[in-house]
Formats: C-alpha cells, sequence, structure tokens
C-alpha cells in the first residue's frame, strides 16, 4: 500500500471514529496530504469524496483533469465535469446516492461550495473536517521532518546572506524584492511572505514592507518564509541592526534571546503547548516588557505554514514526538522598535531538535 493510500485509509478509519459518513475536501494542504494533487481553488468545483466506507472520488473540472491525472492519487477514483454542468450531482453518486447523517467539510472550503453542499446533501450535519484530519498531520513522520529540515536548511541560507542586501539607504521594498529573489534561488517553489520592518515599523509583528527608507542604527526585523516543491514551508524571523543599536532596543533584545532559547529548551515529549508559551512569555514578563509580547509564542507547520500545535497560552496539548513548530517570542515598542527570534522546532522522542540552525545573537550588519 502506497503512503497517500494508507493516509487516505487512516483518515477514513478516523472518520469513522468522529461518526462522520464522509469527508469533503476542496484545495487545500489536506488534499495535498491525501492524495498528493496540490490543487488550485477555483470557482470550478475541485473535491476530494472520501466515504468512510467506501472508494475515494476526487472531482475536478475537466480542463484540470490531467494535472490531477499527474499527482497520481493511488486508489482515488478521478472524475470530472465540464463547464455547465452541475458537479454537485457527482458529489451524491460519489456517496453511491446515500444519505449521509454527517459529512466532515474542510475548514477552508468557500462559502459558495458550503451552501451548495448544504443543498445536495440536505440530511447530512456539516461539520469540520479538520478536527479529523488535524490529528493525522499533527505529528509529523520521518520523511515530513526531514522535508521540513530541507525547508529550514533553504530560508537559513537567505538569513545567511542578509547583509547583502540590508542597509542604510535602501527601502524596506527594495530590500524584500532581493530576498525574495534569493528565496526562490534557495530552492522554494513559491514566496509565501517578506516581512522587513525597519525601526518603528518592526513593533508591527505583520507589517510586511513599505517605502520607508531604512536609517543607520535601526533594528530591523526580517521575517520570511516559502513553500518548497514537495509543498513544505519554511518560515524563520531574525532581527538584524544597521549599525550600532539603540541601548534600550540592545538590553531587551538580551531579554529576548534568553526567552526564545528557554522556550526550545523546555520542548519534549509529555509537556503541554502552553507550558512551552510560558517558558518564553514569564521571562519577558519578569523583565517588564509582559504587555509587549503581542501574540502566541509559535505555530504548528507541515504542509500549512500555521497548523496545529499552536504554542499558546490554555492549549494544554501534550507534545508528542513529530510535533513540528515555530518558537518566535517577540517584544513590540509602540512608534520606537521591536524583536523577534524564530526558529522551527520538531519535539523528538527526548527532546527537541531545532530545524534552523542559524545562530539566534543579534546581527548587526
Amino acid at each position: 500500500m502506497s503512503q497517500k493510500e494508507q493516509r487516505l485509509r487512516a483518515a477514513q478509519l478516523a472518520a469513522t471514529t468522529a461518526g462522520l459518513d464522509a469527508l469533503l475536501i476542496p484545495p487545500s494542504a489536506d488534499l495535498l496530504y491525501l492524495t498528493g494533487y496540490d490543487a488550485h481553488a477555483l470557482e470550478r468545483l475541485t473535491l476530494l469524496v472520501l466515504p468512510a466506507d467506501g472508494e475515494p472520488t476526487l472531482i475536478v473540472p475537466r480542463l484540470e483533469r490531467p494535472a490531477a491525472e499527474a499527482a497520481d492519487p493511488h486508489g482515488v477514483r478521478i472524475v470530472d465535469h465540464v463547464d455547465g454542468a452541475d458537479p454537485y450531482d457527482l458529489v451524491t453518486a460519489a456517496l453511491g446516492g446515500a444519505k449521509p447523517d454527517a459529512v466532515g467539510l474542510g475548514n477552508r472550503m468557500w462559502a459558495e461550495q458550503v451552501l451548495a453542499l448544504r443543498a445536495a446533501l440536505p440530511s447530512a450535519e456539516q461539520r469540520l473536517a479538520g478536527a479529523v484530519l488535524a490529528g493525522l498531520r499533527l505529528r509529523k513522520a520521518p520523511d515530513e521532518v526531514e522535508a521540513l529540515r530541507r525547508a529550514g536548511q533553504a530560508i537559513d541560507a537567505v538569513h545567511a546572506r542578509m547583509g547583502q542586501w540590508l542597509r542604510a539607504g535602501r527601502t524596506e521594498s527594495e530590500v524584500a524584492a532581493d530576498i525574495a529573489a534569493a528565496i526562490r534561488a534557495a530552492g522554494h517553489a513559491t514566496v509565501e511572505f517578506t516581512i522587513v520592518a525597519s525601526g518603528p515599523n518592526g513593533a508591527s509583528p505583520h507589517h510586511g514592507t513599505s517605502d520607508r527608507v531604512i536609517a543607520v542604527g535601526e533594528p530591523v526585523v526580517v521575517d520570511i518564509g516559502g513553500r518548497m516543491p514537495d509543498g513544505y514551508c519554511s518560515d524563520s524571523t531574525r532581527t538584524y541592526c544597521v549599525g550600532e543599536p539603540p541601548a534600550e532596543f540592545a538590553a531587551y533584545y538580551r531579554v529576548l534571546l534568553e526567552a526564545q532559547r528557554a522556550a526550545v529548551a523546555a520542548v519534549r515529549p509529555g509537556v503541554t503547548a502552553a507550558s512551552v508559551d510560558a517558558a518564553a512569555r514569564d521571562l519577558i514578563a519578569a523583565a517588564g516588557f509582559g504587555d509587549a509580547f503581542l501574540h502566541r509564542t509559535g505555530h504548528g507547520i507541515g504542509l500549512d505554514g500555521h497548523e496545529d500545535p499552536y504554542i499558546v497560552a490554555g492549549n494544554d496539548t501534550p507534545l508528542e514526538e513529530g510535533m513540528a513548530f515555530s518558537i518566535e517570542p517577540g517584544i513590540y515598542l509602540a512608534g520606537k522598535h521591536g524583536a523577534r527570534i524564530e526558529d522551527i522546532v520538531v519535539c523528538t522522542g527526548t527532546g527537541v531538535d531545532r530545524l534552523n540552525t542559524l545562530p539566534t545573537d543579534l546581527v548587526i550588519l
């Protein structure tokens, strides 16, 4: 049995356990995980119909059929529909004409598809497929860990070249354009984001870029990531300073560095996601910067850039071997500057494996 068939079977068993008659999965990381098909989300319906007991069917627009077949989704029957036909008739046919009591819909399915499926399957309670599939994707298999390691090495190679682009007199957007080209050159298939946040913009965790000119002595937060050809994602943040940093910034960066290292060191099987968040947050709060740490400590990563497990207060999920996630505390002083340090790590059988291996010390360019 191929890996794809094993994943499909595991999903069917999980659906049965959850009391679902079928999973209905649109273009998404879930579809890629189950079939290997990296489909485009279009107004034309693409949908994996995965009965809890029965043959899986992949419904695709006719013009997308060659791409679906090229993905070689073992154990999945492919059927297509032409423009103007009602593709939702194919959904009921794929279920053998049965009237399911409950179906799991892909968490990020378009509303128009949700409503059309409600009309096509009026007896079915609609629930989230993510509650079933997250459990399968949560623990990465060894080959997935290696895929994430390759992604981490590729984004590390970009950070290692930052001194070529990041300097006073250039705009954030100019630096970001160079970074984007380097992300592709390092082996990524796509660039997912390039945050270059200088000076006061660094106090906004998701700033993006702007035409602001970088000045001497300014800290710059650089958070970058992409998607590799196999679908696995990279994500890494380092904070730089163009020249000697302000004394206030240097002081709280030392706090942040200690907090990030403490959170990484806290990772091991059996501890909760919340306890890893606390390992970073408590140190930052004790230093007087608790209100300046504006977000959770981390998020899971794999075929999605953000997925379970989330490293956040209140999440009492115990960590297990194979769980992969970011450790990225930050301190942000509005109107002044900010800093973030982010590594992707994997929980191992005995501790933690850091997939981003560059130093986390402040880099002065």
